[in-house]
């Protein structure tokens, strides 16, 4: 699972399962135990966050939807993704 950004101990990563259905585009985030699935605004698909983690998320979100549209267009290529700043 190629990692798009890592942040105040959250791992954010993308892929493509082949067997999968991903009809909405989205990102995975890890954070300890916890791992959601979260959509391009921020919002949780799927999965939990604790509440500051996911402030964090869905900010990081919000600032760089454009390169996380640009990375799932190359995913689903079966090309691989570009790294992206962490939140600062």
């Amino acid at each position: 699972m190629p990692t798009l950004s890592m942040f105040y101990g959250i791992l954010v990563s993308m892929y493509f399962e082949k067997d999968g259905q991903h009809h909405t585009p989205h990102f995975h985030a890890r954070y300890g135990e916890y791992k959601a699935e979260v959509d391009f605004d921020g919002n949780l698909l799927a999965g939990s966050m604790p509440p500051k983690q996911a402030t964090y998320i869905k900010a990081w979100a919000y600032i760089h939807q454009e390169e996380l549209k640009l990375n799932w267009e190359l995913i689903l290529h079966d090309e691989t993704p570009f790294r992206i700043d962490p939140l600062k």
